[in-house]
């Protein structure tokens, strides 16, 4: 087994700049790393990765979870299993996937895309992570919970707290301070509207939380306000970074936007090449639950392992010409990309599949879509290159774009 010194060190500034020739270099060479400061081993192949992740025979838990997840946002269904598991994900699913979905909270999201893109349409010029990414998906997930989107700045604070959290791996004590604070201010926020919205049930999500039932089984308050972090926290964070990476990735690649444009069936490709090849999210953790062998070495049992998707969905065993971003590949494939029979990596796989998947989905093609309408010559900032930022989640901090101006 190989140690972190013989590639560029996970927690480096030239690992965060980019991470792709490390990834490179861990899947010829150290395919299994001990980190030593970060307590974990590291695997970066798609066998090894997705083996975790699919996790048949029982090899790896989200016992991680307690305290990787936990201090910001209690008890969450990641960290359950078996029956408890399942019926608590029985209970939250239905609202994210079929009729639920489209009849009840398509029109939110198309709703809310076309608001935020009337703020900027008649001005020829908008950043699209600022002015859209970062403000979209956290606005639809508070009109389908039924909160107050002017507390959107709040949400977002909150859930930036949450990331950051996450993706402490340096162990910086403000950081972690500032996450643990973040779990207090939101159920300082939460349990009272979760009590009142009891009492008072209406159409939207957090009603359905609350009335849901499954073989007897209710969600307490604690729950439900767990979840609502968890996905304001998953939800924004993650479909924020994917709508910037697909139009950084399509506008680096002109001959694809334009095939985009004039084919709007192409998007859910377009999405589906942008997850394998920048996804928002590039490591997930997990614990062995007993020494496994993997790519390059064993695991013990009890260890926290850190699976790089940012890396397996890269793998020259799996794609051919990983590196490059083509929405025309015929080794990935878009009919079940937003499922758990999906063959990219970055919506994990197996039980604890993202139940938000379809969500997602539903949001970057409606973002899309509509940005592609406002903006009919799309163009980046003149000499503006975009670029990549940070290690747990990644994405581009900013894409400022022009365009000729549309009133309608």
């Amino acid at each position: 087994m190989s140690t972190a010194q013989q590639v560029p060190d996970i927690l480096s500034a030239e690992f965060a700049a980019d991470p792709y020739p490390a990834y490179r270099m861990m899947r010829d060479s150290a395919p299994l790393i001990w980190h030593e400061g970060m307590k974990s081993y590291i695997v970066s192949r798609y066998e090894d990765v997705e083996r975790v992740f699919k996790d048949r025979d029982g090899e790896f838990t989200t016992d991680n979870y307690d305290w990787q997840l936990e201090p910001v946002h209690g008890k969450t269904i990641l960290q359950l299993s078996g029956r408890e598991h399942s019926v608590r994900r029985a209970l939250v699913a239905p609202a994210f996937r079929g009729s639920e979905l489209q009849e009840k909270f398509l029109p939110v999201i198309e709703r809310n895309s076309r608001e935020l893109i009337d703020g900027f349409r008649h001005t020829g010029s908008a950043d699209l992570v600022s002015d859209y990414a970062t403000r979209f998906p956290v606005n639809v997930i508070a009109d389908m919970l039924g909160l107050d989107k002017a507390d959107h700045e709040r949400f977002h604070g909150w859930y930036t707290a949450v990331i950051a959290f996450l993706g402490n791996l340096s162990a910086d004590p403000e950081v972690a301070a500032a996450g643990e604070r973040t779990r207090v201010e939101f159920a300082e926020y939460m349990l009272p509207i979760i009590r009142e919205r009891r009492d008072n049930l209406g159409e939207d999500l957090l009603s359905t939380l609350c009335a849901a039932e499954v073989d007897g089984v209710r969600m307490s308050d604690e729950d439900i306000k767990a979840f609502c972090s968890l996905l304001l926290a998953a939800g924004g964070e993650t479909t924020d970074k994917a709508i910037a990476s697909i139009f950084a990735n399509l506008l680096l690649h002109p001959d694809q936007l334009e095939a985009v444009r004039a084919d709007r069936s192409l998007i859910p490709r377009a999405f589906a090449e942008t997850l394998r090849y920048t996804p928002p999210v590039h490591m997930i953790m997990r614990q062995s639950a007993s020494e496994v062998a993997l790519s390059g070495g064993t695991v013990p049992g009890g260890s926290t392992v850190t699976c790089l998707i940012g890396s397996a969905n890269r793998d020259e065993s799996r794609y051919g010409d990983p590196d490059r971003f083509d929405i025309f590949r015929d080794d990935l494939t878009t009919t079940t990309a937003f499922s758990a029979a999906a063959d990219h990596l970055a919506f994990a796989l197996g039980r604890h599949f993202c139940v938000g998947a379809l969500l997602a989905k539903s949001e970057v093609e409606t973002g899309v879509d509509q940005l592609l309408d406002a903006m009919p010559d799309l163009r980046l900032a003149d000499g503006f290159d975009p670029a990549e930022q940070g290690v747990f989640t990644r994405g581009p901090a900013s894409l400022p774009v022009r365009f000729t101006p549309r009133t309608a």
